[in-house]
C-alpha cells in the first residue's frame, strides 16, 4: 500500500517481456492508494502501466510507444487523469473487471492521440478508452484524436458516463455503449470525422436504458472498401433511448438511425438538430419492432428524406414527415421541421 513513484523515466527498449512473469513494463498487484505522479513510461511491447486489484492515482503522466498504455483490472478506486498517451499499438486506456460489477474509475482530463490497431480485430484495438465489464466509471474531458476504431468504447458496461470529451478522427464509432449493459449518459461530447458518431446498441445482447444529449457531431464518413458496415451514422439507437438536444451536420447514410431489425423499443427522439444528412431519421420496420417517439426535430437539407422506414439500414416507403404519410400504430411522428 501507499507506493508511489514520481519523476521517473521507464524506458522499455522494445525489448521482450515474459508475460508469464509480467504483462506489463509496470505491474502492481493488489496494491492500495498507490500513486504514480509525473512519470513517463515508454517503448513497451506490453501494456506500459498494468494494474490488477488497485486503488489510487494515476496522475500527470507520459505513455508513450506501447502496445497498450494503462491496463487496470478490477479496480478498487482508481482515478487516471491529465495523462499523455500517444502513438499506442493496440489501446490506450482500459479499465476492465473479469466480471461485471461496479468498479467506479474516474478517468478525465487525458489526451490521448494516435491509437493503432496492429492486433487486427473488429473493435478490440483501436481504441482510446476501453471500458469493459465495469460499471459505475466516469470518462469525462479527455482530448481523444486519430484512433483506429473509437475514442470511448464501453463494453457491458453499465451506468457508464461519458461526457465532455473532444474526439477526432476515429476510424468506426467514436462513441460506443454496446452489449449486455444497462444504464449509459452520454452528453455534451463534441465528434469531428468519425465512421459513426455515437452508437448506443446490441438490445439482442440485453443493451439497453441509455440518454444521448447535448452532443456536436459532425463530419461522418462512409467505409466504403468494408464488404459490410460501411456506417455514415451520426446516431444509432435500440432500446429504452431518449435522444434530445443534438446537433449532427453532414452524415452520408444518415442522421439518427432508430432500431435494427426487431430490436427496437421505447425509443424517444425529440429536438434534434439535423443537417445535410442524406436521410434525416430512419426507423426499423421490422414487425416485431417496439414503439418509437420522432417528435420536434429540425432537419435540413436531407436530399432522401427526412424521416423514413427502413430494413436493417436500406431506406424504403415515404417520408414520413409528410403529412400525407401513412400512419403507424407503433409510431408518433409530430411537430418536425423540414427543409
Amino acid at each position: 500500500s501507499t507506493i508511489t513513484l514520481q519523476d521517473i523515466i521507464f524506458d522499455g527498449g522494445l525489448l521482450a517481456l515474459d508475460s508469464e512473469q509480467s504483462d506489463g513494463l509496470l505491474r502492481f498487484e493488489g496494491c492500495q492508494r498507490v500513486a504514480l505522479n509525473r512519470i513517463e513510461v515508454r517503448r513497451a511491447l506490453l501494456n506500459g502501466i498494468s494494474l490488477e486489484g488497485c486503488s489510487g492515482r494515476i496522475i500527470d503522466c507520459t505513455i508513450t510507444a506501447a502496445s497498450q498504455a494503462i491496463l487496470s483490472n478490477n479496480a478498487t478506486g482508481l482515478e487516471i487523469a491529465h495523462n499523455h498517451i500517444a502513438d499506442c499499438g493496440n489501446n490506450g486506456i482500459l479499465v476492465w473487471r473479469d466480471k461485471a460489477g461496479d468498479d467506479g474509475t474516474l478517468v478525465s482530463g487525458n489526451r490521448i492521440e494516435r491509437i493503432a490497431a496492429r492486433n487486427g480485430g473488429t473493435g478490440e484495438y483501436g481504441n482510446g478508452i476501453n471500458v469493459f465489464r465495469a460499471g459505475g466509471v466516469l470518462v469525462s474531458g479527455n482530448r481523444i484524436a486519430d484512433c483506429a476504431y473509437s475514442a470511448v468504447r464501453g463494453n457491458a458496461a453499465s451506468n457508464i458516463q461519458i461526457h465532455s470529451n473532444s474526439c477526432a478522427r476515429l476510424g468506426e464509432v467514436a462513441i460506443y455503449a454496446e452489449f449486455g449493459f444497462e444504464g449509459a449518459v452520454i452528453a455534451n461530447n463534441l465528434i469531428d470525422t468519425a465512421a459513426t458518431g455515437i452508437s448506443v446498441t446490441n438490445f439482442n445482447e440485453g443493451g439497453r436504458l441509455a440518454i444521448v444529449q447535448g452532443n456536436l457531431i459532425r463530419n461522418l464518413f462512409r467505409r466504403e472498401k468494408e464488404p459490410e458496415d460501411k456506417r455514415g451514422e451520426g446516431i444509432t439507437l435500440e432500446a429504452d433511448t431518449l435522444v434530445s438536444g443534438n446537433v449532427i451536420e453532414n452524415a452520408p447514410t444518415c442522421g439518427i438511425l432508430v432500431g435494427w431489425g426487431e430490436f427496437m423499443r421505447d425509443c424517444m427522439v425529440t429536438q434534434n438538430l439535423i443537417r445535410g444528412a442524406r436521410v434525416g431519421i430512419l426507423i426499423s420496420s421490422g414487425a416485431k419492432a417496439g414503439k418509437a417517439m420522432i417528435s420536434g426535430n429540425m432537419i435540413s437539407g436531407s436530399k432522401d428524406g427526412a424521416i423514413r422506414m427502413m430494413t436493417l439500414g436500406v431506406a424504403e416507403g415515404p417520408d414520413l414527415a409528410q403529412a400525407s404519410a401513412p400512419a403507424n400504430s407503433r409510431l408518433a411522428i409530430s411537430g418536425n421541421t423540414t427543409a
